[in-house]
């Protein structure tokens, strides 16, 4: 919103309402010390419309963007997708941009229709029965579903939550500070290190008591491109009773691999933000939640139902709302408030015009890209392919030389080769991991592989 300055009368009569003098007053609880310590900072005078608008594009200036100013194949959860005109084009209608989460959705007939076919659309995409009206974000997504997972071992509480040690390191950390007043609830496991994939014989050798594991997180594609094979995991858990948990940040892999329902999990909870929401400086995001019909009235968050009236005519409702402020506190589920509304709708719209077909066609052509990209790196002889399970737009080289070298030496030419996966450990310290979107054409490719076939020699 454009800043529309107040004038002297009606700064005076708003001053008058509240009871104060003028506006200084309003900041006397602030003390002394810190008044004259602003006062003290050198800040420049203030700027005209015309001038401000200047500063301020040249500030904008300072930004490198992608595919213009910057090559990148930078991916590890935030992706470079396409987004069509036609979809900002629609969002921009004021009944979507200006409308808020539906308190009344009686009222709201169209927000909760176009919630309600979000919803139909995610449980189609990952393989489950049931998805509700969004979430913040994957992260936040992936912690609710640690907590859901606990609350589905009421009568014989279980708090132990196993997360494989190949999740989004953000990922992880979001669970574990949502179950940091839990004293031991939060524990990892490792990765196989041919494959890439989680390793399933070290997920058992760290849990002593498998009826304490209220749930075992695994990521699909994981942190390394890798995507994973849950079908020995499901089958052990089932065994004990503990439940699954697929998280994701990529969600454009499912349009050829088996999305995580099918394996049988019991909750899918990730990132939805490559699906026409764009990157934009990182945010925002879409985390996305569903689940078995069994745990309906456990799961977080709100839900869009469709009905008929007493005369037959098709309705939406918000149901099994399961925050405190709708129910009675010591039943609530969870106290988050809203869902990402504008960004689902950007997601039930991306994929609307996507269609089955050309979403596949996408898939295809990520993984065409990602595939020609590990080709050239290999034929030049440059690094090694880390793992060796299928991956779908995303591959983990392995350097003979600290990744964070050969990225900090291609920033120089304004190409982005790939992310530091030795930011998330020591032992990937020498662990390039490489993107390719359909956003990333061969001549962006070629680029990238030159400019670290320099920095290798450099």
């Amino acid at each position: 919103m454009r800043y529309i300055p107040h004038t002297e009368e009606e700064i005076a009569t708003m001053l008058d309402a509240i009871g104060v003098e003028s506006i200084d007053e309003l900041f006397d609880s602030v003390p002394e010390s810190l008044k004259e310590a602003a006062k003290a900072m050198d800040l420049p005078a203030p700027l005209g419309e015309i001038g401000l608008r200047s500063h301020l594009s040249e500030l904008a200036g300072k930004n490198k963007v992608t595919r213009r100013d910057v090559t990148s194949m930078l991916g590890a959860g935030c992706y470079d997708h396409v987004v069509p005109e036609a979809l900002n084009q629609l969002l921009l209608r004021a009944e979507f941009l200006t409308s808020y989460t539906p308190y009344q959705a009686e009222i709201s007939q169209g927000t909760t229709k176009a919630i309600f076919e979000f919803q139909s659309m995610i449980a189609e995409l990952v393989g489950m029965p049931i998805a509700n009206a969004s979430m913040y974000d994957g992260a936040h997504a992936a912690a609710e579903a640690a907590l859901m997972a606990q609350r589905t071992f009421r009568r014989k509480p279980r708090k132990k939550v196993m997360v494989a040690n190949n999740v989004h390191p953000e990922y992880r950390q979001v669970i574990e500070t949502y179950l940091r007043s839990q004293e031991d609830a939060y524990g990892e496991f490792g990765t196989d290190p041919e494959s890439g994939r989680f390793d399933l014989d070290d997920l058992r050798a760290r849990i002593d008591d498998p009826e304490q594991v209220a749930c075992v997180i695994f990521q699909t594609p994981n942190l390394l491109g890798v995507l994973e094979d849950p079908t020995e995991l499901v089958a052990w858990a089932k065994e004990h009773k503990i439940v699954v948990v697929a998280t994701f940040n990529e969600p454009h892999a499912f349009a050829l691999a088996r999305p995580p329902g099918d394996y049988g999990v019991d909750i899918c909870a990730g990132e939805a933000m490559g699906l026409g929401i764009g990157q934009a400086f990182g945010g925002p995001a879409l985390g996305v939640f569903a689940a078995r019909k069994k745990q309906l009235r456990t799961m977080p968050g709100r839900l869009a139902g469709r009905t008929v009236d007493e005369k037959g005519r098709e309705g939406y409702v918000l149901t099994l709302s399961t925050r405190e402020q709708h129910i009675r506190r010591e039943r609530a589920t969870s106290n988050i408030c809203t869902n990402q509304g504008l960004m689902a709708l950007a997601a039930a719209i991306y994929l609307s015009l996507m269609g089955k077909q050309g979403f596949r066609e996408l898939a295809r052509l990520n993984m065409a890209r990602a595939r020609h990209a590990l080709a050239q790196f290999e034929e030049r002889g440059i690094g090694k392919r880390a793992y060796g399970a299928p991956f779908f737009n995303e591959f983990v080289l392995e350097l003979p030389r600290p990744a964070r070298e050969v990225i900090d030496a291609c920033l120089e030419e304004d190409i982005i080769p790939g992310f530091d996966l030795g930011s998330v450990s020591d032992e990937w310290k020498n662990h390039l991991l490489v993107a390719a979107t359909e956003m990333v054409d061969r001549k962006s490719i070629e680029a990238t592989v030159d400019a670290v076939e320099r920095a290798l020699r450099g």
